[in-house]
């Protein structure tokens, strides 16, 4: 008995390493596959994105600085001497002194000369409905950018899976046309035998030259569809054409599963990612439409201003300055243009929402087509193995009839062809039946992701 469950047991852990061999190669390319990559950067992106939204809130602070000199231009005369001077000899003449000189007439120019101003501005916004609106929005664009990311994993899982599959059942069928033409050659020498010893015929060997041949080109054809299946592997990897693909996998654990899927509801799973971002997409219209809405609210800012403006690069007590106010901005007309963009945001809404209805539609015709096409696949599983029985029966049978000569070579090649049939057609349903899972398990988004 105890040996009994060591080998149960031994069975049961040798399983699971196999499916572990699929599980790893999904998390390398979750990892390394470059569209998954870019998705990744513009997630990246969108989380940048909403950061930037949110200083918004905060004052802006900058160095301003301008410099002007100029020459000519109009110009203001002030008479000044005009006007003191006969005060001021007068004044000399009553005091008998000349504490008063005389000064000239001014002339003030409206252009500056060697003129700066230097400053700095901070400015915070105090109302102002877009920036809530466009955070908001940054918010929604960020979860519609994760569920991207997660929309391609599971379509990144999938076609891991299936080119997997592909690519064992290339390996496979490269082994099944392997095997027949060891079979072929093995009837071409005894067919030469037979010719040697004068109890066959010519005619036996020429056919059984060609099915060797016939054979051979076989077997180039799925060494040849092998590559190409590694290659493609390879590639949703990121990793070199040539690399090696582990095969030992446990096809026998997926297959359970795939029959136990078959007993569950067809609309399992949780909700698709698809219709997630569609709900999100809807968010930002109706974000988008309520901004456009609060148009005729006005903006208010508050500024401060500390700088100094002086001719001539002066820098003093008297240069320095500091100003303060607030700007206000309400919109009066501008051409109707408000009201169509509003018109055009209530469109965009139902635009996305009947998008969403026309989605839920096609996921539930492609989630009800997948689980169909996964009962057919596993009834031609079923029925394979059971045409293979019947073919390795059959072949046994006339290989024993043709060595006691109650049968003839042909129905020996007849035989060994239906036998080959039977095992080529096993190998393509039972991955026929792991690729419809693994496309049913994307339809349900039932594979577990690590967020």
């Amino acid at each position: 008995m105890r040996t009994v469950l060591i080998i149960m047991l031994g069975l049961i852990v040798g399983q699971t390493m196999a499916q572990e061999v699929l599980d790893n190669y999904i998390r390398e390319g979750l990892e390394t596959n470059l569209v998954m990559k870019q998705r990744t950067v513009s997630l990246q992106k969108a989380t940048y994105a909403l950061k930037s939204a949110k200083s918004m809130y905060l004052p802006t602070v900058a160095l301003q600085a301008g410099y002007q000199t100029a020459d000519g231009g109009r110009n203001i005369p002030l008479p000044i001497g005009d006007l003191l001077n006969p005060v001021y000899r007068t004044l000399n003449q009553l005091t008998g002194t000349g504490a008063f000189p005389e000064i000239e007439n001014e002339t003030i120019n409206f252009l500056p000369r060697n003129y700066y101003d230097a400053h700095i501005r901070t400015t915070m916004p105090l109302i102002n409905t877009d920036i809530g609106a466009n955070k908001r929005i940054h918010e929604q664009q960020l979860q519609l950018s994760k569920l991207d990311v997660a929309i391609y994993q599971r379509e990144l899982v999938k076609e891991i899976k299936v080119a997997y599959f592909n690519y064992l059942s290339a390996v496979r069928a490269k082994d099944i046309y392997r095997a027949a033409v060891d079979l072929a050659r093995e009837g071409q020498r005894t067919n030469e035998k037979l010719v040697e010893n004068g109890k066959g015929l010519p005619a036996y060997v020429l056919r059984s030259n060609s099915e060797v041949a016939e054979s051979e080109a076989r077997l180039t054809d799925a060494e040849m569809k092998a590559r190409n299946a590694r290659a493609y592997f390879n590639s949703l990897l990121n990793r070199a054409e040539e690399a090696e693909v582990d095969t030992t996998f446990g096809h026998e654990t997926a297959l359970l599963h795939a029959a136990s899927v078959l007993h569950n509801d067809s609309n399992a799973g949780r909700e698709r990612e698809e219709l997630q971002s569609l709900s999100t997409a809807i968010d930002i219209r109706s974000t988008m439409l309520k901004m456009d809405q609060r148009f005729a609210i006005p903006k208010l800012n508050a500024f401060l201003d500390l700088g100094s403006q002086s001719e001539g690069f002066h820098f003093n007590g008297q240069t320095r300055y500091y100003m303060a106010g607030l700007q206000l901005e309400f919109p009066i007309f501008n051409g109707n243009r408000n009201k169509y963009k509003i018109q055009q945001s209530r469109l965009d809404l139902q635009d996305a929402q009947l998008q969403l209805e026309q989605t839920k539609q096609q996921l539930q015709l492609a989630n009800s087509m997948a689980y169909r096409n996964l009962q057919s696949a596993w009834k031609n599983y079923q029925s394979s193995k059971s045409q293979l029985e019947a073919a390795q029966a059959y072949r046994r049978l006339i290989a024993k009839g043709y060595q006691a000569g109650s049968n003839s070579y042909i129905e020996t090649v007849d035989a060994r062809n239906q036998y080959t049939s039977a095992s080529m057609a096993l190998l393509i349903n039972t991955y026929q039946v792991l690729s419809a899972a693994a496309s049913l398990e994307r339809e349900q988004a039932s594979y577990p992701l690590t967020q």
